[in-house]
């Protein structure tokens, strides 16, 4: 090939180079695009605010809003006593109130009370984490006032007391000084949730996972690959199986699933709740197949406030936020068998 032409092909081989050369050197004259991939878009300052709900110790963070003790009251009772009891007094996993000056005895009581340096700690969990069952719907007022009233369960304020975002961070709490992180929060023992010390010479070369889940609880949430089929496959999970050709549950199953119940309840086992079936055969009465009177009413008003002692010491709170037609749909399913 003569030489000319040769030459004249490198020349038009290297202008896409040339091109794409200048191309970037205006993307960088005009500034990075937006996005490593270019994907998404800035969070606006509402998408924000609503992650943006942390409360520092000195107060920063709390959002305006007041509430008292006597309002905390008439609150707590309806939607926090079922599981804390009455006076906060609970069980050893969810005790809120008592031990206070108690820590640095040989029989410790680690509660919210007792143990928390901070009230505005206190705010701010309620905040983000309760009622269990439908956490982040209380307004601020509201979760002043809870507060207010779990702090005058410990004897911190009196009854007629009220705070707000100036109040709060000026309570003093009895412990203020003397919190460690060396035992578990939780427990009313202090039992660490981990008590691991750095292995030097001699360690172990078999780790065994544990859990405390008490064994009548295991197997009560059912298959997981199958309650997860119908939204991804999970990795670890089942997944294999004629999915188009698998049985479709009940609608009162599917309605269970979807709300969480068997969370608590089996089916035919029971959990840390009664198992469905059980609770299909009491209100069935003799065992016939008619039901008790207002069977679908009284199971109705059970799943909206609650309640305690008719299964056993563990109390079920109430579920306000369930719509009633998922509860109805639920409950029929349990009257019908649970099938």
């Amino acid at each position: 090939m003569p030489r000319s032409r040769r030459s004249d092909m490198r020349r038009m081989g290297a202008l896409p180079l040339v091109a794409l050369a200048w191309a970037m050197s205006a993307t960088a004259a005009n500034g990075p695009a937006v996005g490593k991939f270019g994907l998404g878009k800035p969070a606006t300052s509402a998408e924000i605010a609503g992650w943006d709900i942390d409360v520092r110790p000195d107060g920063a963070g709390l959002p305006k809003g007041r509430g008292s003790v006597a309002q905390g009251q008439d609150i707590y009772d309806a939607r926090c006593a079922s599981c804390h009891g009455t006076f906060g007094e609970s069980n050893s996993y969810l005790q809120i109130a008592g031990g206070v000056g108690t820590l640095a005895s040989d029989q410790p009581i680690r509660t919210t009370g007792s143990k928390l340096n901070h009230a505005t700690t206190l705010f701010d969990y309620i905040r983000r984490a309760m009622p269990s069952d439908n956490p982040q719907s209380l307004a601020a007022d509201e979760v002043y006032a809870l507060t207010a009233y779990v702090l005058n369960l410990n004897d911190i304020l009196p009854a007629d007391a009220a705070l707000d975002a100036d109040s709060l961070p000026k309570v003093k709490m009895p412990n203020r000084d003397g919190f460690t992180t060396a035992h578990g929060f939780l427990r009313r023992d202090g039992k660490p949730d981990t008590a691991n010390v750095a292995c030097m010479v001699n360690c172990t070369t078999e780790v065994r996972l544990s859990s405390e889940m008490p064994a009548y609880a295991l197997g009560v949430h059912g298959d997981l690959a199958e309650q997860r089929r119908a939204t991804v496959a999970i990795e670890g999970l089942k997944t294999t199986g004629a999915v188009p050709d698998a049985p479709k549950p009940a609608a009162g199953l599917d309605s269970a699933k979807r709300l969480g119940c068997l969370a608590c309840h089996g089916v035919d086992g029971s959990g840390v709740g009664p198992a469905f079936r059980d609770v299909a055969a009491r209100y069935r009465g003799d065992g016939s197949p008619s039901h008790v009177p207002d069977a679908e009413a009284r199971l109705l008003a059970k799943v909206k406030t609650g309640g305690s002692g008719v299964w056993g010491p563990v109390p079920m709170p109430g579920q306000p936020q369930v719509a009633e037609a998922d509860a109805r749909a639920v409950i029929q399913w349990i009257l019908s068998g649970a099938r």
